[in-house]
């Protein structure tokens, strides 16, 4: 067990983070302005600065010499005092001015929420210290009231001094509350350090007493937005285990009760299941002996009934093959017997065959001797009737007609030609080709050049 608190490190160090956080964080220009109020630096160009500080309202001023102006955001308080003036001049919201710095001054604070993070470490009624971790959240209402009475005067931080003021006072007020309670009774109900916590910081921010209306004049020109008891942490480690204890040990001891019922019912569902086990094993045993044995006595009365049908085959099978070689061999005689007689058969069916085939064979001849001439002299017919017919044809062909029939052979004859050696122009066209006569001539002297040129070497 660890000698500290765990649980009050890791809150601590959680508010830690949440105040580095909430810390705003704004770049640094250089070089660095003048105070507000003062002389600037540079000549007598015009120009524009921004104040540099961290945390700081980052407010404009523009121009040059006596004749600058204040530019502010509209995020941010501002009064504007002149000397000689007994009342600002500007006090307001984001108001912008002219600014001499020779006669003026002004002051601009944040106009944004605040946040205070609080860790009170207290002083309980039993004596024991518990540290309560608050926050509170509060806004300006009146400016004219709150510049009057609070100090804005950090330049990097003008609500600086005002939450630690704030601080102080929520600190205070919660520990003289959790002084009046129990140990438990902040643990568990946080709202009347709330309720404390409200009342006094209103107090003496809006000036208001209980119920009755807030004064102008005893206030600070603040408003409280909210409070709240984020954590309640008993500082010391073994009061804290000590009061988580009786939860835990109660916790323990169902959890215990649970685990010992569970382990009974567990337990007697083994012993019921083991016993029941055990008695289908017995019985199993007794029914496995029992069919071994009918199996044992039925396999006896088989081998039995077996070897007796075998002896019984065997001695049926020994007439029945002594019939059956009987039988066989009467049956080859006969078969022997028919065989004989059917050689014979067959021997006169041969030759009765073979003469019928022969008678045949010369009816054939003859009758395809006879067929034979029969068709050489319907061919000689034939012949004779194609002459016939070939020779009227030719009769009565026309000349252009067998002009057409040698100019069609032409390629024929030409391809069956050899190829020339040399090249010779015959003339056609001293005949008449009108007739039969003149074209036959003209062909006989296309015949006559081409076996001229054949014979030539």
């Amino acid at each position: 067990m660890s000698s500290g608190n765990s649980y009050l490190q890791q809150v601590v160090a959680q508010q830690e983070r949440l105040e580095s956080d909430l810390r705003s964080k704004r770049s640094v220009a250089a070089p660095p302005p003048a105070a507000p109020g003062g002389p600037t630096r540079g000549g007598g160009g015009r120009q524009q600065v921004s104040q540099p500080a961290p945390n700081a309202v980052e407010v404009r001023v523009t121009g040059f010499g006596r004749w600058k102006t204040v530019i502010v955001p509209p995020n941010a308080f501002v009064v504007h005092t002149r000397r000689g003036r007994s009342e600002p001049l500007h006090v307001g919201l984001g108001v912008s001015f002219r600014y001499n710095p020779a006669t003026d001054s002004y002051l601009v604070v944040p106009g944004a929420m605040q946040t205070i993070l609080i860790n009170a470490f207290c002083i309980c009624r039993e004596l024991q210290g518990v540290l309560v971790q608050a926050y509170v959240q509060w806004i300006i209402e009146d400016f004219s009231t709150a510049y009057r009475k609070l100090d804005f005067g950090d330049a990097e931080d003008p609500m600086r001094l005002v939450n630690l003021q704030l601080k102080e006072q929520a600190e205070a007020a919660i520990k003289d509350k959790v002084a009046t309670l129990g140990v438990s009774d902040v643990l568990s109900d946080k709202q009347p350090i709330i309720e404390e916590l409200t009342a006094r910081l209103r107090a003496v921010a809006e000036g208001t007493s209980g119920n009755s209306a807030a004064d102008p004049s005893a206030g600070l020109g603040l408003r409280i937005v909210t409070v709240q008891i984020k954590e309640a942490v008993v500082s010391s480690s073994r009061l804290w285990e000590n009061l988580q204890k009786p939860y835990r040990s109660e916790q323990g001891r169902i959890a215990r009760l649970a685990e010992l019922a569970a382990d009974e019912a567990i337990g007697a569902r083994e012993l019921a299941a083991s016993r029941l086990r055990q008695t289908q094993q017995i019985e199993s045993d007794r029914e496995l002996a029992e069919l071994r044995a009918r199996n044992a006595a039925v396999q006896f009365d088989q081998e039995a009934q077996e070897q007796l049908r075998r002896s019984q085959r065997q001695e049926e099978d020994s007439r029945a093959l002594a019939d059956l070689q009987d039988a066989t061999a009467r049956h080859a005689m006969a078969l022997e017997r028919s065989r004989a007689a059917e050689e014979a058969e067959i021997g006169r069916l041969r030759i009765e065959r073979d003469t019928e085939l022969r008678r045949l064979t010369v009816n054939g001849e003859l009758a395809v001797e006879a067929i034979r001439a029969q068709a050489v002299h319907e061919q000689g017919l034939l012949e004779l009737d194609r002459a016939r017919l070939r020779g009227e044809i030719d009769n009565s062909q026309s000349a252009e007609a067998i002009q057409a029939k040698l100019v069609d052979s032409l390629p024929e004859i030409v391809a069956k030609l050899p190829k020339p050696a040399e090249l010779r122009t015959v003339t056609i066209g001293g005949n008449d080709t009108s007739t039969v006569g003149g074209l036959l001539a003209e062909l006989a002297g296309v015949v006559g050049a081409l076996q001229a040129t054949l014979k030539k070497p």
